[in-house]
């Protein structure tokens, strides 16, 4: 309706060259722009033969800039927002010629991931990615509308820091003017928006860049953009309950619906039911404990095991042997590392099938099953050995399972708050504890007593975001009080004078009135494809790297020349 107002105006459109189709009397060029693509038309009669001429030898990907009438299309294509509508050309003036692209230009094409990221300009122009960055676009003005109305205030943090040997590789930067000495890019603006909270700006955010020199994998980059933000005067549930608010309302104004009210999981059930802490509660199948219901009779892999745990795969007895040997032979895998699987089917009648029939008759099967909450149709399966690894492998197969039954595939949302993670972790190798979110995370409060006696059994007041099994963010409450910082530094192995070298500056200003705070960091990236439906993040980048941390159009990282490594002072190997 919006096209058909236009009918009979004049217009003058500039645009791509996405398609020509030559008909003899008649020539059709699609024009493409940022905006959608228009159907143009010259035709013997009412176009001049030089100007259908110059257009024949258009090839595509031409830049133009056309003069015509908007006329009623003959044959309207619904499936085009211009498709009621075409435009006469008068006049085409070629603003810039094109070689042949290195792949088509089209919403399906047939270029290769690295081929296209070589020539990502070209990417770029195509519908799926100009979306994709549409997508972000609206993530980044709704996030800000959101958090404007929360009296939250956007603030800039420096990029050129001090570098920390807690946590990730730093990407370190040398400088000039100092020799021998080398900023860092942050990895997080942490610091700076706690100092932030001391100087008494109490709603702070920033979409911000972040850099990690790491391993890369689907869901990470080098340089990464996260929603972060801090906050005064407030609790844990505060900051829940606020940036669900922001979440919800991401998922309405882009997505157009609503989220039902996130799921609470502390740190040691999500390991207990589900064998991590980032799970997918798109699928059922939560761990049941059978320890002591199935050892004592006489199988050895049952009784020697320090755990027996299982689950139920609702109405998948009809599984067959040749699927049942495919899932063993899945958990057998060196990176699973079970060593078998048992199953047990729950058929009719109250009968039941297992692997195990000789060591179990079918009333300790049925008592199983009851265990279990299983019914007639459903497949138990069960595996045992050390706690850990066999709920690592019972979370993998989980996963595999909802894989397979197409579970992780469905198009609702399943967030979850994992709550109560454990302040420190063990480092063997490094024979010292590790904060398992940051050094500056608030252990809880009736957990304080154990700090000196058992630090490993105190709870942090941390929080992840997990969305479909994938962590979106995640934060804590920080410590406010100086004594406390330097006593969760000595527990993670810096002497004073390193906490003072490292920290000086937030030990100090934790003595000038520090108010309560806490905070949180939400992926940017990974919140952008969760809402486009995909599962890497590169599609929501214009510029992304690829998996070995290269830029392929740029060829970088590269080498420096003779010149700019003597003006650093430092002599490349």
């Amino acid at each position: 309706p919006k096209c058909q107002r236009l009918l009979g105006t004049s217009v003058i459109l500039c645009g791509w060259v996405h398609r020509i189709r030559d008909k003899g009397g008649l020539l059709w060029i699609d024009l493409r722009d940022r905006y959608g693509v228009t159907q143009l038309i010259l035709a013997e009669g009412t176009t001049t033969p030089a100007l259908i001429q110059r257009a024949r030898a258009l090839g595509r990907e031409y830049v133009l800039q056309v003069t015509g009438t908007v006329v009623e299309r003959s044959a309207k294509n619904p499936q085009m927002p211009t498709g009621d509508i075409e435009v006469q050309v008068q006049q085409l003036v070629v603003l810039s010629a094109s070689q042949t692209p290195p792949f088509l230009i089209e919403t399906e094409t047939d270029g290769g991931e690295e081929l296209r990221m070589q020539y990502r300009y070209l990417d770029l122009r195509r519908r799926p990615l100009q979306d994709n960055l549409q997508l972000r676009h609206q993530v980044m003005q709704q996030t800000r509308q959101y958090l404007n109305e929360h009296q939250f205030m956007e603030i800039e943090t420096p990029m050129l820091i001090k570098s920390t040997p807690e946590g990730a590789r730093d990407f370190v930067v040398p400088s000039r003017m100092h020799p021998g000495q080398c900023y860092a890019l942050p990895q997080s603006p942490q610091l700076f928006k706690q100092l932030l909270m001391i100087a008494g700006y109490d709603r702070y955010y920033q979409l911000v860049k972040c850099f990690r020199d790491e391993d890369l994998r689907a869901d990470r980059q080098p340089e990464f953009t996260q929603i972060d933000c801090e906050l005064s005067f407030v609790t844990q549930e505060d900051i829940l309950d606020l940036f669900e608010g922001l979440i919800r309302h991401l998922a309405e104004a882009i997505l157009h619906k609503k989220i039902a009210p996130f799921k609470r999981l502390t740190y040691a059930d999500a390991m207990r039911l589900y064998g991590t802490d980032k799970p997918d509660l798109r699928l059922e199948m939560p761990f049941m404990e059978l320890t002591t219901s199935l050892q004592g009779k006489g199988f050895q892999a049952f009784d020697e095991a320090a755990l027996v745990a299982g689950i139920c795969v609702k109405g998948c007895a009809g599984y067959t042997r040749k699927q049942i040997d495919a899932l063993t032979d899945f958990v057998r895998q060196p990176l699973i590392g079970a060593k078998g699987l048992v199953y047990i089917k729950c058929l009719e009648a109250g009968r039941f099938k297992s692997s195990v029939d000789k060591f179990f008759d079918q009333e300790a099967l049925s008592h199983c099953a009851k265990a279990m909450q299983a019914q007639p149709g459903d497949l138990l399966l069960i595996l045992a050995g050390a706690a850990h690894a066999t709920r690592q492998a019972l979370g993998a197969l989980r996963l595999q399972l909802g894989n397979d039954l197409g579970l992780r595939k469905a198009s609702h949302w399943a967030p979850v708050w994992v709550v109560d993670f454990p302040l420190l972790a063990w480092d063997a190798a490094a024979q010292r504890y590790q904060a398992r979110h940051h050094p500056f995370t608030a252990p809880q409060q009736q957990d304080i007593s154990r700090l000196d006696t058992h630090p490993e059994a105190v709870r942090a007041h941390a929080y992840d975001l997990v969305i479909n099994g994938v962590e979106v963010g995640g934060g804590s409450i920080r410590i406010t009080d100086q004594a406390m910082q330097k006593q969760i530094l000595r527990l993670l192995g810096f002497s004073e004078e390193e906490a003072r070298q490292q920290f000086g500056f937030l030990l100090e200003a934790l003595a000038y009135g520090t108010p309560p705070h806490g905070g949180i960091a939400i992926g940017l990236d990974r919140l952008c494809a969760l809402l486009g439906d995909e599962d890497s993040i590169r599609p929501f980048i214009a510029f992304p790297k690829n998996n070995a941390g290269r830029d392929v159009m740029l060829q970088a990282p590269a080498v420096l020349v003779a010149e700019q490594w003597q003006a650093l002072g430092i002599q490349p190997s």
